[in-house]
């Protein structure tokens, strides 16, 4: 399709939009691996000009990120886009809101781990091109949880530091605190702070914590002024307070403030931002309390994406068929249980830690885990360090190279590709098309190659 700007744009815009169509299309889509991107972004093609008005030629959204039903109870979004705040609010899947969405469209927990992984992918790289979207939000996020993926949209925005400035300060919920406690200040003021890199770090934070927890990070129960325009901006702004903050409860949501239509999420005693594991945990604290008036702490995009995935390694399936989350991550204790629905864990459960050659006969942890699940599949990224899981991966690397499973009532790994799978606890080989038996305390070399992983194995829930 093509959009046209309602207003005439001045020189300097039309400059940075034909780069964008031009310099930046071809950095970003016409080189090694550009077509993983192409499904990342809505990404405008080329510009075109009509009676002094500006367009640019845009490619339609790809037809997963329509709703097919939209609501479980009308057809009135029906074929309408799938804009990120559907999926960011507790009430459009509470089954008491006559307005929920069709269970269809909603996907499980996991889902939105690898849509905030694709969101971080597509931030860490208009960032490594020096880039910063400057209006990131979930009015700008198409996602599909079905398919677990996201498209990054309304890229004519984007910054070129020292280039091409902003021209909007954002979407309200996820500006940065700096943008709008300076806001009124003239835009060419030095103290002024304007969208950047850093402010789509704090976006990026937010979007990752509405996605995988259903409320905002900020709105909680303080109230900073009788006036609620004020009280927004000093919330959001210089008075921003994260409803977590382990030392100071002010901002904590107020229970009998709360839409019930928006519990359990809403009630961060019992759904805290603790239950999506430690990587991620120690992140938000980074993002919403030493980075939220500090921008040179935020976590990176990379951070993000990397720890996201590490945690997907803590998942485990709710042994709950009727809990709506289905998967909950690893809490590390040794009585696991879903914190959704409160089933516990039946049976023991294999947890790998994994350890990394630091120099000869001397292997240190790398602070990554694996827990083990029924029918779970093993790949290289997890045999081998030097095989990084992001979107570089080639498609022999996304190949499992063996899988585990619960077999004669004995935990065992089932070797399919590994050349040099070894039981240094046994002193055995362990040959492709043969299986090992996972017990506590064992040692398994995964590979002998440059960067071979040894895992050693404890069993919780005995």
């Amino acid at each position: 399709m093509v959009a046209f700007y309602r207003d005439i744009q001045d020189f300097n815009s039309k400059e940075r939009l034909k780069k964008i169509v031009t310099q930046y299309y071809d950095n970003f889509f016409n080189r090694e691996g550009g077509s993983y991107y192409k499904d990342l972004y809505c990404w405008p093609t080329d510009m075109v000009e009509l009676d002094k008005k500006i367009g640019l030629i845009v490619p339609s959204y790809n037809k997963n990120f329509f709703f097919k039903k939209g609501y479980a109870t009308s057809d009135l979004i029906k074929g309408e886009e799938k804009q990120g705040k559907w999926f960011a609010s507790p009430k459009f899947r509470n089954k008491q809101f006559s307005l929920r969405l069709d269970e269809s469209e909603l996907g499980n927990w996991l889902s939105y781990f690898q849509i905030c992984v694709n969101i971080a992918r597509g931030v860490k790289r208009l960032h490594s091109a020096g880039l910063a979207h400057s209006d990131l939000s979930y009015k700008n996020v198409l996602v599909d949880p079905i398919s677990k993926s996201a498209a990054i949209i309304d890229i004519d925005g984007l910054v070129v530091p020292g280039l091409f400035p902003p021209d909007v300060i954002g979407t309200a919920d996820f500006i940065a605190p700096e943008v709008l406690a300076t806001k009124h200040l003239n835009i060419k003021d030095s103290n002024r702070k304007l969208p950047n890199r850093l402010t789509d770090l704090h976006a990026l934070a937010v979007l990752i914590y509405m996605y995988l927890l259903y409320r905002h990070p900020l709105k909680g129960g303080k109230i900073h002024d009788i006036d609620p325009e004020k009280d927004d901006l000093l919330a959001m702004g210089e008075k921003a307070l994260f409803i977590e903050h382990p030392t100071d409860n002010s901002n904590k949501p107020k229970l009998n403030q709360i839409n019930p239509k928006e519990l359990p999420w809403a009630d961060t005693s019992k759904l805290s931002y603790k239950i999506t594991g430690p990587y991620l945990k120690s992140l938000f604290e980074r993002a919403f309390i030493d980075g939220l008036h500090n921008p040179m702490l935020r976590p990176t995009a990379d951070e993000w994406e990397q720890a996201l995935l590490k945690t997907t390694d803590l998942m485990q399936t709710c042994l709950n068929s009727s809990c709506e989350q289905k998967w909950y991550v690893f809490d590390n204790t040794n009585n696991p249980r879903c914190p959704f629905c409160g089933t516990a864990h039946r049976g023991t459960l294999p947890v790998l830690d994994l350890y990394y050659q630091f120099r000869p006969a001397i292997w240190k942890p790398e602070n990554h885990r694996l827990m083990v699940y029924n029918n779970q599949y093993l790949f290289q990224w997890h045999v081998n360090r030097n095989i990084i899981r992001n979107e570089k991966l080639t498609e022999a690397d996304k190949m499992p190279v063996g899988y585990f499973t619960f077999h004669n009532n004995k935990w065992v790994l089932v070797n399919q590709k590994l050349s040099s799978l070894k039981d240094l606890t046994e002193d055995k080989e362990v040959p492709p098309g043969t299986m090992v038996e996972i017990t506590d305390g064992k040692k398994l070399l995964l590979s002998k190659e440059d960067g071979g992983r040894v895992i050693l194995i404890t069993m919780a829930n005995k």
